[in-house]
């Protein structure tokens, strides 16, 4: 595939196009609680598994797990930071096995051997570092049961019976705080125990339910913490007095829903709360982590986005999105107010004459605007107008459904394409996740 250009895309020789769009190196970047280590996911013979290395020496890091087939996608570290969990399927059943890593001796045990059955996390927590919280559809297919199991010993009990619900809200003391279930309208209800049965918490229409959900609750297990677009164009970040109902707003954005948030890593309190409209916008809300978002703001380009944090909150994992090159991964030393690179997560990207992304909004014909992005091929604009110097051709490359949007950062079609000579432009639709009602 060959454009035509009005600059100087010759001077740039064509990126094989797996190379744009290729498995990255490194991904699921996470400290060990105790800050001793550090886990990540990584091929062996074209294959994701876990490998684990010394903080000191990341580049030290030998696999810990053997898959040989699908790969290994979702993994956690068990707060003993001697044990690794993740979840594995048999040959694409997605019926998801746990699995523990004693690091100590490299054995691995199956904690949920049997047949037809999928695992969920439910949770890890500090308080229980031996134990984790665990969903089991081996009662009813169709539902899963709460229990809290052993990963020494592998011992489950049960700790709630599902009667219908789609999920559980759990807190850190792993007691059951809110179930959640269907209505027929598309909506949904949370409920909270009561009394040996459950009572109201909140209802949801349908119009809301992507936009609205529980995401927590504080280390107190007072305080819920909830995105909420409840009688709102766009999705907020709340605080819920769980024992008065009382809710506070905390952030919004009258154009972007809230989308994510950077929580304590103990006190499980919500520090930073993000909108995403053209670019992904950190608010913080506690005034701990102000000078810490200043300096990460100074360290790289690209959007920030805090991966793991230890447990004492000493040091960060820290990754950089950009949109012409590989994400760059930091660790982030608080008392020393210093970062130091680790590695990129696509190591073949490095170096490579990559196109930027520009954000632009478009005045559709109703009035309302439609967030957009856009690639020109390297050597088509003069230096610093995103504009190209002549008539070009152009990609329009459109997105399905309104649950998803497009959003600025590497993208490996308008790289490949502009690559190849042609403008690339990525038009998000009103309604579009993130954007509101």
């Amino acid at each position: 595939m060959e454009g035509k250009t009005g600059g100087n895309q010759a001077a740039f020789p064509l990126i094989p196009r797996e190379i744009f769009f290729g498995n990255p190196d490194k991904a699921g970047v996470r400290l060990s609680p105790d800050g001793t280590k550090i886990g990540f996911l990584a091929p062996v013979n074209g294959v994701l598994n876990v490998w684990v290395g010394p903080l000191e020496d990341p580049m030290a890091a030998k696999p810990v797990t053997r898959d040989t087939f699908r790969g290994i996608h979702i993994y956690f570290w068990a707060y003993t930071s001697r044990h690794v969990i993740y979840l594995q399927d048999k040959d694409g059943d997605e019926n998801w096995r746990l699995y523990n890593v004693d690091l100590a001796t490299n054995e691995i045990k199956n904690l949920t051997p049997f047949e037809g059955v999928q695992a969920r996390v439910q949770m890890v927590s500090p308080d229980f570092p031996d134990e984790v919280l665990i969903g089991l559809n081996n009662r009813v297919p169709q539902l899963h049961d709460i229990h809290k199991i052993n990963i020494n010993t592998g011992e489950r009990a049960l700790i709630q019976e599902n009667e219908g619900f789609t999920s559980f809200l759990t807190d850190d003391r792993y007691h059951i705080r809110l179930a959640v279930r269907m209505t027929p309208d598309g909506g949904y209800e949370a409920l909270k125990p009561a009394g040996g049965g459950w009572e109201l918490f909140a209802r949801v229409p349908m119009e809301d339910a992507l936009t609205t959900q529980p995401l927590g609750f504080d280390r107190s297990g007072r305080t819920l913490y909830m995105f909420d677009s409840r009688g709102r164009n766009t999705s907020v970040l709340s605080a819920v007095d769980s024992e008065s109902g009382e809710q506070e707003l905390l952030a919004e954005d009258p154009d972007a829903d809230a989308s994510d948030t950077i929580m304590h890593p103990s006190d499980k309190r919500v520090q930073a709360v993000a909108f995403t409209y053209e670019r992904k916008r950190w608010r913080v809300i506690d005034g701990d982590i102000v000078e810490d978002l200043a300096y990460l703001r100074t360290v790289a380009d690209g959007e920030i986005e805090v991966l793991s944090r230890t447990l004492d909150d000493r040091l960060w994992v820290v990754a950089y999105l950009l949109d012409d090159g590989p994400m760059r991964y930091y660790l982030y030393d608080r008392q020393e107010r210093k970062a130091i690179f680790l590695f990129t997560n696509r190591k073949a990207l490095e170096g490579l004459p990559l196109a930027k992304m520009h954000p632009v909004v478009i005045k559709a014909r109703d009035g309302l605007n439609l967030v957009s992005y856009y690639t020109l091929p390297i050597g088509s604009d003069k230096a610093g107008e995103t504009r190209p110097e002549g008539p070009m051709p152009m990609i329009l490359f459109v997105h399905g459904g309104p649950w998803w949007r497009d959003e600025w950062g590497y993208n490996p079609y308008h790289q490949w394409l502009a690559n190849r000579g042609y403008v690339v432009l990525s038009v998000n639709f009103r309604g579009s996740t993130g954007f509101g009602k």
